[in-house]
């Protein structure tokens, strides 16, 4: 396996607009990448572009020392040694789940007790053996999202591509594929290249997250540090279930803040002239609210809507400059309840 290098990628369908444009980022080797983004972000361009169905406009792709593709020439999909996961499984409905997982063996014309050990290797480890002569249609969805992922397997690939895979489950379905995910990836030690517009499927399963917009790459990290330090307004949007709000800028130039700053901001929000004033992530788990805020104290919020999740109530609160703010709270309380707020620690995009 090798380093997959994503260069200045490009790609121009002549709309006017580039689907994808300036896009750069080195997927270690062995890594799990999701790439993240809205609906027509260009992610799915992305991946059609490091799988070979798609050739870039501009840049180029290189995985390890060679090129696989550029404005001039593309290597055909089936010479890259990948392999690609669709959300509808692609898999033969005439064959059984064996014959669907060696397919990709005999193409390459493996056969005899080598092509046989090896889809009983890639059966295994999705833990499908039991299953080798079902057909597709006696399977469950999730069954045959790991027939999919076995066929995968099967040819060693240096890289795996998956374009939202999930999107066709259920709920419980996408929680128990997610944990397969993440043993494939353990076991098998593939290069992995996930596209999907679910950022808690994100930052579940990936050790790195790349945020998409309007086709170019807005910020790549791990998933905590991408959670806790979002780069400009539009990643602090997509990642968590954060608010953002506009505040005076009186104080200096770091961009991790606590109450001790924050309060006295906060209260001259409302009368602050529109001139110098930054944007500021706050996460509902960050606000302090209610009976765990002494009398007289915090900042005054409405509550404007209350969401009972179970474990918890999730609140969305009014300010008196009319901006809005997301807490948690164990208390009950009631649509219109007046609250005092304290902020733990915020972020300045």
């Amino acid at each position: 396996m090798a380093r997959l290098i994503l260069n200045q990628l490009g790609k121009d369908f002549g709309s006017g607009r580039a689907a994808v444009s300036g896009f750069s980022l080195e997927v270690r080797e062995g890594g799990f990448l999701a790439l993240l983004g809205p609906s027509g972000c260009g992610k799915t361009t992305v991946l059609r572009m490091i799988a070979g169905f798609e050739t870039p406009s501009d840049g180029s792709i290189h995985l390890g020392e060679r090129l696989l593709a550029d404005a001039a020439q593309s290597l055909p999909p089936e010479k890259r040694n990948m392999a690609m996961v669709f959300q509808s499984y692609a898999l033969w409905p005439h064959m059984s789940v064996a014959d669907n997982v060696g397919y990709p063996l005999k193409v390459r014309g493996i056969s005899g007790e080598v092509y046989r050990a090896k889809v009983r290797d890639a059966l295994g480890t999705v833990r499908l053996a039991d299953y080798a002569e079902r057909r597709p249609a006696d399977l469950s969805g999730g069954q045959r999202q790991r027939v999919a992922l076995a066929r995968c397997l099967v040819t060693s690939p240096d890289v795996v591509l998956l374009d939202e895979p999930l999107a066709n489950l259920d709920r419980h379905l996408k929680q128990e594929m997610e944990e397969t995910f993440r043993e494939f990836h353990q076991r098998s030690g593939a290069t992995m290249i996930y596209v999907t517009h679910d950022q808690s499927e994100a930052m579940a399963l990936a050790t790195d997250v790349a945020v998409m917009s309007e086709g170019r790459l807005l910020q790549v990290a791990p998933p905590a540090e991408i959670y806790a330090r979002p780069e400009g307004r539009v990643v602090g949007g997509l990642i968590g279930r954060g608010a953002i709000v506009t505040l005076p800028r009186p104080f200096g130039d770091g961009r991790a803040l606590d109450w001790p700053a924050l309060e006295p901001i906060f209260a001259a929000a409302a009368g602050a002239a529109s001139g110098d004033r930054v944007d500021v992530l706050v996460r509902p788990e960050d606000v302090v609210s209610g009976e765990n805020i002494a009398a007289g104290e915090g900042i005054a919020a409405t509550v404007e809507s209350v969401l009972f999740e179970g474990e918890r109530y999730a609140l969305k609160l009014v300010l008196a400059d009319s901006q809005v703010l997301r807490a948690y709270t164990r208390f009950p309380v009631r649509t219109g309840d007046s609250l005092r707020l304290s902020v733990r620690a915020a972020w300045r995009l």
